[in-house]
């Protein structure tokens, strides 16, 4: 599994950027690393339970925390601090992105939910 080598924060694009070891760079919106947080709150608890969360259009960053040498852990200014992101989760959630994305939007439509 590829190992970031640089993760910066865009503030003002709402963004973090981050750099894998195999060359692979991914730009991932702050909503969409909340939407899809891996902490039991997002995903549940086993399969086929994760939670459709709306409403993060401007959900920001407040702080990205070390966590071994295995991942961070992504403060989000909504409160949410409880997923670990590990690398080969940010790595999966940037090679899934441009299936993902489109896929979260059909969803939150077909629930009537919107992402303000």
């Amino acid at each position: 599994m590829p190992r970031p080598t640089d993760i910066t924060l865009h503030q003002a694009s709402r963004v973090l950027e981050v750099t894998f070891d195999n060359g692979e760079r991914f730009r991932l919106a702050y909503e969409y690393l909340r939407v899809n947080s891996p902490s039991a709150e997002v995903q549940g608890h086993g399969p086929g339970q994760k939670v459709l969360v709306s409403g993060k259009r401007h959900v920001g960053i407040t702080a990205v925390e070390p966590t071994g040498h295995y991942g961070i852990l992504i403060r989000f200014d909504d409160g949410h601090a409880s997923g670990i992101f590990g690398w080969d989760t940010l790595y999966d959630l940037g090679r899934a992105h441009d299936t993902a994305w489109p896929d979260y939007l059909a969803q939150l439509e077909a629930r009537g939910l919107s992402r303000e």
